[in-house]
């Protein structure tokens, strides 16, 4: 039986739960230890009392009512028999008459049934909890023995005229409730018992209505028992878990206590201690009984030692309020001093009477003896004697809870360094101590006493500027920081040059709490790395979102993974000579739930900083080598190569089992890989060149010329192509570009090499004819075919390799990218838009939604300088426009926002622009 047996108090806490240590008291010290004044067992803080949880409350023990659920016999059904000879007797008295013989029978089997009792309740209770067999055997226990009742007191009243039917109602009604008393409580029980004997009536002089008003009455009470039998089961489950938890409180109280991790006191409401750890007694070389009854203040040394916890704790006794790990010297008379953690809390009982304090403790010894030097050693960075991260977040709180409002001000820096990891790479990690030692030194002096400065870890830095400043100050310091750290170092005889990025938050304008400032200078930290490092950026509110949307864009790709919604598109690489499609480059496409298709140029680079770009990577090319399986074999496949994954040494294992997978030729597979390569270790990059040469695969340079600038890695690399960025197609037909003539050279480069050139983003004819001319042996672009999906490339296969280069003559004008506001007139409605980008042409402005194409416009671009242009088309809030008349340009080429008459007129918003 789960829960029987069980005791509780009125709030069904099981017995014998004691107070903290009090069993402990017991077992050590060989006798039973006192309780609180009254006499009453003490139960944990607040049980039962919501209202008061800073106190305890003291209950007297009760015991636990029996499961009623569980078993439906009781032992005491037995003395049923004596109540139904009861009111037998007052009935053969009252009717001056004696039962038949066959009634007398049933009576008598009644009697014998439940003198059963004991031995039928022992047998249920060996049948366990839930055996179906105990449900018959409650009717035969229970309601047989009221149903003879009830047929031989129906048959006697019927037969003697004396025997009033109000009389053996009356009987009735006796013998349910004395029945109801025996059941104790039993439901189930109860209603067989009384339907059992009104069901023995109604079988003898029943009728109709009668057995209606008995089956109602069935129905009704089995709805009831099965309700209560619901509940009963809920709160024994409570009841026996509620025990088990207090159980194993208990024995990690004991433990805690044994093994001298704590100990617990106990005093009345006079002070006088009730029961303390022996532990604590044996500390202070005393027996238990000589401690209890004495003061509690005893067990400490208050006088000489007037701290102010010290204080604390004498305060609290006298006000009977609660205290949390106060500090005091204990009284051990050694000369070693010994102090202690004290908790307490007063107790209270029932009736809201102070019973005494109830608590524990804890050894502060070894704690103290160390403390001043942990707490030096915690404060400082012992690299570089710098405040550390614990201090300077010590200090900027202080700044920012200063009583008075007005000195809550203050500018915070966030620095780092670059280009640092390399130093530490390839001198080691001591010419990197030593050169962030130097680092300290330098940035010490610059900002002398205006701040301080702290070392947060690595190669990161913080200022802490108190007080008001002007941003121009505050970036004039800034300048000054980044310009000193950027001089040449001296570490080991080698002159080392690094940089530094800056990014500051100023209070109370980007923040008022020590986390807000910390992380919006971080955020602006990120920006100023991110436009180019070596410069400092000061926080805005657009960093905050933009770190929200990058996080939520780094949350959208992992999703994307896990579900396969990466796609990969296939542009086709068309052989100069033949124009027929050699191979296709695989490009990666993601169609946010969102936005749609994003950019990779979005999207990779949140990819590489959170390492998902190898898990990209390596289905990028699984993928790329299952579709190029289906392909006729004179075609190629090309897969971009992350630096990522090109420093990870399982790939070429990954580069095999996706050639293996397949099923097709590794020279079928080009891997391109950029130029960032070769600013790793040499020699790990020559072995992975190796490795990958030797599976079979060709290798193409990809972006060549736009990254690391060294040539000599070509003379080791195994490259069998070299592909030139489109930065040097774009322009190279314009007169007097110098793009043509670096085409020229790396294509004369690579021929040299015995290597192929692949020229990209060919968009027009004339770009064409001239990557022709100057001998590219491949062309990549929107003049022969975009990026098509998987099922359109097969489809193109399908009709023939032959390519047809189709797209116009010449780019069209150069365009220059900026925001300037303009005013645009339209017959008598005047519009506001914004000027994204401008060449002599046209020009792309925003503001204006669904403007119809060939829709005419006055655009005031400065004042004076009215031009005329044409909507051709449109696409929600941005429009092209064309000029009715080419702009004016000045000697670089930028277009001139005055009136051709009248060129002194100089706009000073020209400064905004951005060649593009």
């Amino acid at each position: 039986m789960a829960s029987k047996g069980l005791r509780s108090d009125s709030q069904g806490v099981a017995p014998g739960v004691r107070a903290p240590g009090a069993q402990s008291a017991q077992a050590a010290g060989g006798r039973q230890a006192k309780t609180a004044e009254d006499g009453r067992v003490l139960r944990g803080v607040g049980e039962g009392r919501p209202a008061q949880s800073d106190f305890a409350i003291a209950s007297s023990d009760h015991e636990d009512p029996v499961d009623r659920l569980h078993f439906f016999v009781p032992a005491g059904w037995g003395l049923m028999t004596g109540c139904m000879a009861c009111v037998l007797a007052v009935m053969a008295i009252l009717s001056a008459s004696l039962p038949s013989l066959l009634s007398a029978g049933l009576v008598a089997g009644s009697f014998a049934i439940c003198a059963m009792a004991p031995r039928l309740s022992r047998f249920e209770q060996g049948l366990g909890p839930s055996g179906w067999q105990r449900y018959p055997l409650m009717l035969f226990a229970i309601a047989l023995p009221m149903v003879l009742l009830g047929v031989a007191c129906v048959r006697w009243t019927n037969r003697v005229d004396a025997l009033d039917w109000q009389v053996t109602a009356s009987g009735f009604v006796i013998i349910i409730l004395l029945a109801s008393a025996l059941l104790e409580g039993r439901l189930t029980s109860m209603i067989a018992a009384t339907m059992g004997l009104w069901g023995g009536a109604w079988i003898i002089s029943g009728s109709l209505g009668s057995l209606i008003l008995l089956s109602a009455g069935t129905v009704m009470g089995l709805y009831f028992a099965i309700r209560h039998a619901r509940r009963a089961m809920t709160e024994s489950e409570r009841l026996s878990e509620r025990l088990r938890e207090q159980r194993r409180a208990e024995d990690l109280l004991n433990e805690y206590e044994q093994t001298g991790q704590g100990w617990f006191w106990e005093t009345d409401r006079r002070g006088q201690l009730t029961y303390v750890s022996p532990r604590i007694a044996k500390l202070l070389r005393q027996p238990v009984e000589d401690l209890v009854g004495r003061p509690f203040n005893n067990l400490f040394q208050l006088e000489g030692h007037e701290g102010e916890n010290e204080r604390t704790l004498v305060f609290h006794i006298s006000t009977r309020s609660s205290f949390r790990d106060l500090s005091v010297r204990a009284a051990t008379g050694e000369g070693e001093e010994r102090w202690w953690a004290i908790s307490g809390r007063p107790v209270l009982d029932q009736f809201n009477n102070f019973m005494g304090f109830r608590g524990s403790g804890t050894d502060l010894t070894e704690t103290r003896k160390s403390q001043q030097h942990v707490t030096q050693l915690a404060r400082f960075d012992s690299l570089t004697k710098l405040a550390n991260r614990f201090q300077m977040a010590e200090w900027l709180d202080k700044i920012l809870n200063a009583p008075r409002i007005e000195s809550r001000a203050c500018a915070v820096f966030l620095l780092d360094l670059d280009r640092f990891k390399q130093v530490n790479d390839t001198m080691g990690h001591p010419a990197g101590d030593a050169l962030l030692r130097q680092v300290a030194d330098r940035l010490r002096t610059t900002v002398g006493r205006h701040g301080k400065v702290g070392r947060l870890g690595g190669d990161e830095f913080q200022v802490i500027l108190p007080g008001h400043h002007l941003p121009e100050g505050l970036a004039n310091l800034a300048r000054r920081i980044i310009e000193n750290l950027s001089q040449p170092y001296s570490i080991e005889g080698s002159r080392v040059i690094i940089g530094a990025s800056v990014g500051i938050s100023v209070c109370p304008e980007n923040g008022t709490t020590s986390e807000e400032i910390i992380r919006n200078a971080d955020l602006a930290l990120y920006a100023a790395k991110g436009g180019g490092r070596g410069r400092h950026h000061f926080y805005d509110d657009d960093l905050h979102s933009d770190a929200k949307e990058r996080q939520q864009l780094e949350q959208d790709l992992r999703d994307a993974i896990a579900e396969n919604a990466l796609e990969l598109y296939y542009q086709p690489q068309v052989r100069t000579t033949t124009e027929r499609i050699a191979g296709f480059e695989a490009l990666l496409r993601w169609k946010h739930p969102r936005h749609g298709y994003m950019s990779p140029a979005r999207f990779i680079p949140v990819a590489e900083e959170t390492g998902l770009v190898s898990q990209i990577g390596e289905w990028a090319l699984r993928t790329a080598c299952r579709d190029l399986a289906r392909w006729p074999e004179e075609v190629r496949v090309a897969v971009n190569v992350s630096p990522l994954q090109f420093a990870n040494p399982a790939l070429p294992a990954i580069v095999t089992s996706a050639i293996a997978s397949a099923g097709i030729d590794p020279a079928r597979l080009e891997l391109e890989i950029t130029e960032s390569v070769f600013l790793g270790d040499d020699k790990s990059t020559e072995a992975m060149f190796a490795s990958l040469k030797g599976i079979g695969v060709r290798l193409a340079l990809d972006d060549f010329g736009t990254g690391y600038s060294s040539l000599g890695y070509l003379k080791k690399a195994p490259f069998d192509k070299i592909k030139i960025d489109q930065s040097f197609v774009r322009g190279a037909t314009i007169k007097g570009s110098r793009n043509g003539a670096i085409i020229s050279s790396i294509v004369s480069l690579a021929e040299a090499l015995g290597m192929e050139t692949t020229a990209e983003g060919v968009e027009t004819l004339d770009e064409l004819d001239l990557v022709r001319m100057l001998g590219c042996s491949h062309v990549q672009g929107y003049i022969y075919e975009r990026p098509l999906s998987l099922e359109v490339a097969n489809a193109r296969i399908e009709e023939g390799l032959d390519a047809v280069a189709q797209g116009p003559r010449s780019a069209r004008a150069p365009r220059q990218t900026m925001l300037r506001k303009v005013v645009l007139e339209h017959g008598e409605q005047v519009y506001h838009g914004t000027i994204r980008n401008i060449s002599q042409s046209g020009a792309m402005i925003e503001g204006l939604w669904n403007v119809p194409v060939e829709t005419p416009f006055d655009i005031h671009l400065a004042r004076g300088y009215v031009m005329q242009a044409v909507s051709r088309w449109s696409h929600e809030d941005r429009m092209g426009v064309e000029f009715a008349r080419p702009l004016e340009l000045d000697g670089n080429g930028s277009v001139v926002f005055t009136p051709p008459k009248a060129p002194s007129e100089t706009n000073p918003v020209s400064q905004l622009r951005k060649a593009g």
